[in-house]
């Protein structure tokens, strides 16, 4: 099986594909399986890289709260690219993913030809914080209490998620024995030291109005707590665009993964033809 290192953490990944590398990186809920069907379509003509996160197996689960947070999640993408030899790639993330995606772009923005920022934003807006907080907290101690095949069955139907049950029931199936599979010392652990202390995207305003490279941010319309963040963040990034996606929740590319990688595809093939201009 193929990992990459960083620092002592393994790191499983799959590549498909050739042609300019895109690194997929995954929500909370996901690992990278997720991303199958973004695979499959794009590693036609792109390198695809689908890689799982700190405490998602096959990749190493430490037991320290200490070696999971955003910075490490930020980190780990610039690892695997290192490990893989790519000087510079698309990075799509979503939710959890996203956010690493974001400070990926903050901190190493010569790596990134152009981040799809997917579904992120949840617990940024100040007045949904304390609460986003709280809930993530206590879903970590179930992790640990009940198992992560119980904490499933309940993350799955949440108000963001039940969408995909009732337009892809065989997908949603998919999603939950995946969910099912995920180590609860790892859920746990990410949920109580990133998900948990991650800072709120406003306050990187300054950072985030300097970034250089196109953005293209992804929102499903029934992502209520994303809603408010990704209209801040089409309003501070100057090279962003903003897709607004109808009757959709948090896993847009699990949802609506046609017309999710149709909006990718014709993002890239903008920037390659250098029709993505900043506004």
């Amino acid at each position: 099986m193929p990992f990459a290192p960083s620092g002592k953490i393994k790191l499983y990944y799959e590549e498909t594909g050739a042609g300019f590398p895109i690194v997929f990186v995954h929500e909370y809920g996901a690992d990278h399986r997720e991303w199958e069907s973004q695979v499959r379509y794009f590693s036609r003509r792109y390198r695809c890289i689908a890689y799982s996160a700190r405490g998602y197996p096959p990749s190493d689960v430490p037991e320290s709260g200490a070696d999971y947070g955003y910075e490490q999640s930020r980190d780990d993408i610039a690892a695997v690219l290192r490990h893989l030899g790519i000087d510079q790639a698309y990075i799509v993330g979503l939710s959890m993913g996203a956010y690493a995606t974001l400070q990926f772009g903050l901190r190493y923005p010569d790596m990134a030809r152009a981040l799809v920022v997917a579904g992120v934003g949840s617990g940024s807006p100040p007045a949904l914080r304390a609460e986003f907080v709280k809930n993530t907290l206590a879903t970590s101690d179930l992790f640990l209490k009940d198992g992560s095949a119980a904490v499933a069955e309940i993350m799955a139907i949440s108000p963001t998620r039940i969408q995909l049950k009732a337009k892809n029931p065989r997908g949603y199936a998919e999603f939950l024995a995946h969910l099912r599979e995920h180590s609860a010392t790892g859920m746990a652990l990410t949920g109580r030291n990133y998900q948990g202390k991650r800072p709120s995207l406003e306050d990187f305003a300054a950072a985030l109005g300097q970034l250089p490279m196109p953005v293209l941010l992804v929102c499903g319309d029934e992502d209520e707590p994303c809603l408010e963040t990704n209209l801040y963040l089409k309003r501070v990034i100057p090279n962003a665009g903003l897709w607004l996606v109808p009757r959709t929740g948090h896993a847009v590319n699990l949802e609506e993964p046609a017309a999710f990688n149709r909006a990718l595809g014709d993002f890239f093939a903008a920037i390659e033809h250098g029709e993505w201009r900043p506004r």
